[in-house]
């Protein structure tokens, strides 16, 4: 039927897809295409949050590599695996993850996802349907989790994640699982917030668990940067205090960042529960969220995380890899705390915090300006990837930020 003749067939109607309504494009890949069309040579990137070398590049880790030569030299079949993924590659993971005891005296259960994105969306949809109706998280935080609560269509309750000197709002936290009701949950990041940087600290951390602990406040837990603060160890330091203390929890795992797997979208999710029968309950129902929304994970990038996490060779080549990340970035982060300040911003805080951002406190305006005038371009909020500096441009920068925010 032609096309004039299947619209007057409709009499008049609306057409289905003239119900949507158009929707912002992604500000940062517009910003990414902003960037590739700028000439000039000394421009510098510092929207994207992804790591880079001195030299700009985002390079694939020397140990995944070797990984996936050694999966083009043995694997013999790319047969479906299931919904829950590597199994492998999940176990795997869970001692760095939890510690000497990885599932926490059979506290533990857990499944691959398609990145660190697809944890949180199965955790929050599997939390909505165990009855939770409200989050509460810090703000600002990684803009996908307002946009997956929403999608959810889960209210999410804001608290102030950071004090204006840089530092973590412990009173807000507190106030929030200690204020929660029964279908409620808190969400925190693990470390290396997004997009502060600012991390809580121990005793900090000690204070949230017994929060968490005398409340009954279910906790979910993004850990999306393990190790790109201060270590693997250190960095779970806090999240571990909280499993220790609370009868349950979820946890979203990212290996998108710590083993520089970005396209390749690899993630874990895990449950904690003290009662066995809950766990495998809540398990079956992971499973069936998994089945409805992606029938099963990508295998390649998980099977590499396998593959290194089980050769110790490979193991000790990819912490050496993390390490040499962590240190790059330290070095930018305390050269700018060693700066002081850039007109009226306040670069020193930038050196008690930690991972790839930090928050400059910017105008839109002023944004604007760093990238016309000068070639810089960050996030409209202010938020920079520390990656995107360095050595070489930390001059450039600082001068910019104090021309255009004297």
């Amino acid at each position: 039927m032609p096309v004039a003749m299947r619209a007057a067939a409709r009499h008049g109607q609306a057409m289905m897809l003239e119900r949507l309504s158009p929707q912002a494009p992604d500000a940062l890949l517009a910003l990414i295409r902003l960037h590739a069309a700028d000439p000039r040579e000394d421009k510098i990137d510092l929207g994207v949050g992804v790591y880079r070398t001195e030299d700009g590049a985002t390079p694939v880790f020397a140990a995944i590599k070797a990984a996936e030569q050694h999966l083009v030299d043995t694997q013999d079949s790319k047969s479906y695996l299931g919904p829950e993924g590597d199994t492998g590659f999940v176990n795997a993971l869970m001692p760095y993850i939890f510690g000497a005891d990885p599932t926490m005296g059979g506290r533990i259960a857990g499944m691959q996802t398609p990145g660190g994105t697809g944890a949180v969306r199965l955790a929050l949809a599997l939390a909505q349907k165990a009855g939770v109706k409200r989050v509460h998280m810090g703000v600002p935080s990684w803009p996908n989790h307002a946009q997956i609560l929403a999608d959810l269509g889960m209210e999410l309750a804001p608290f102030d994640h950071a004090n204006t000197n840089g530092s973590a709002n412990l009173d807000a936290v507190l106030a929030a699982v200690n204020g929660a009701g029964a279908d409620e949950a808190v969400l925190l990041h693990a470390c290396c917030h997004n997009p502060t940087g600012i991390d809580y600290t121990g005793d900090q951390w000690a204070a949230i668990a017994d929060a968490f602990a005398a409340s009954g406040t279910f906790p979910i837990i993004d850990s999306a940067y393990q190790g790109l603060g201060y270590g693997m160890e250190e960095d779970a330091a806090g999240m571990r205090a909280v499993l220790a203390k609370v009868p349950e929890a979820f946890i979203a795992y990212s290996c998108d960042k710590n083993f520089g797997q970005y396209r390749d979208r690899v993630g874990a999710f895990y449950i904690l529960s003290d009662d066995h029968a809950a766990l495998d309950t809540a398990f079956s129902n992971a499973n069936a969220l998994a089945r409805a929304c992606w029938s099963m994970p990508p295998d390649h990038g998980g099977a590499a995380v396998r593959i290194i996490l089980r050769d110790p060779d490979m193991t000790k080549a990819w912490l050496a890899e993390l390490d040499d990340m962590r240190a790059r970035m330290r070095q930018v982060r305390d050269a700018l705390a060693k700066a002081g300040s850039a007109g009226r911003i306040d670069l020193t805080p930038l050196g008690t915090q930690h991972g790839l951002f930090a928050m400059l406190p910017v105008t839109k305006d002023e944004v604007t300006r760093l990238r016309e005038e000068h070639g810089i371009y960050m996030a409209g909020s202010g938020r920079i990837n520390i990656a995107g500096l360095t050595m070489g441009n930390l001059p450039k920068f600082i001068a910019a930020l104090a021309a255009v925010a004297g």
